[in-house]
């Protein structure tokens, strides 16, 4: 286990809400979204191991970044929380709620699936990753610019450019531990859960309307781990519905949670 590092978006007094990021992101995807959900929770987004400002380790498993969670919970001396995961961090909270539903109060996910993935998009985003020279790098947008043979998607390029960060000397690093996290990427585009896993508090995905992370097909296996899930789709989003989507996805935890949304 390690100190997670983690920002708090505000709402003091209210109950605690804690906000995990997907793969490659960070407790900033969450600035906007954080605010906005303040209004009814105590919202902290957290680092998980290897991302962020959190420390590096060579253990990338899903069961070393619940344990994480867990701790960092355990530190900031909360008992029980409403725990919202994005796609990696989705992962993470299932596992989660699933092996200590003790401390989970509810659980949204937010578009990803209990069942294995094999992207070939992620195998490419991190082979650009990791041919990028940061020796002979001027900036994030020339980084940008050398992502495109491999990554065709603007927005992910621009994504995959936040990960780097001025050194002391003004060169440029890696924030995410790479070496780590792209040889751990076959266990992570694996299901974190087993087949006995099952989690009974209220449950609650949030899906991309125009996202293929989770199917039709997908949710019978999502009510057999979670039997009172219920699902809602927001049309227009993809991949990040609390990007692409924000208001509508703000109004749909608010709703989730019993609270008129502002």
């Amino acid at each position: 286990m390690i100190v997670l590092a983690h920002r708090d978006f505000g709402g003091a007094g209210n109950p605690p809400l804690v906000l995990l990021h997907g793969l490659l992101g960070s407790s900033r995807n969450w600035q906007t979204v954080g605010r906005d959900l303040a209004v009814r929770f105590h919202v902290r987004a957290l680092d998980l191991r290897n991302h962020g400002a959190s420390p590096h380790a060579e253990d990338c498993g899903f069961g070393a970044m619940m344990a994480d969670v867990l701790a960092w919970l355990d530190h900031e001396g909360i008992a029980r929380t409403t725990l919202l995961g994005h796609s990696l961090g989705g992962k993470v909270a299932m596992l989660l709620a699933c092996r200590h539903p003790d401390r989970v109060e509810r659980l949204v996910i937010v578009d990803i699936a209990p069942k294995d993935y094999l992207s070939r998009a992620h195998r490419a985003e991190f082979a650009a990753m990791n041919e990028l020279d940061l020796a002979t790098l001027q900036s994030r947008g020339e980084a940008e610019l050398r992502f495109e043979g491999r990554v065709p998607d603007w927005s992910m390029r621009k994504f995959l450019a936040t990960n780097l960060d001025r050194t002391e000397a003004g060169g440029w690093r890696w924030m995410v531990n790479l070496p780590a996290l792209t040889d751990a990427l076959p266990l992570l585009e694996q299901d974190s859960l087993a087949e006995a896993d099952r989690f009974y508090g209220p449950t609650h995905f949030i899906l991309g309307g125009k996202s293929r992370y989770v199917l039709p097909t997908d949710e019978e296996k999502i009510r057999r781990h979670f039997p009172l899930a219920t699902l809602t789709r927001l049309p227009d989003a993809g991949h990040n519905p609390h990007m692409e989507s924000r208001e509508q996805f703000v109004k749909t935890v608010l709703e989730l949670a019993g609270s008129p949304t502002p």
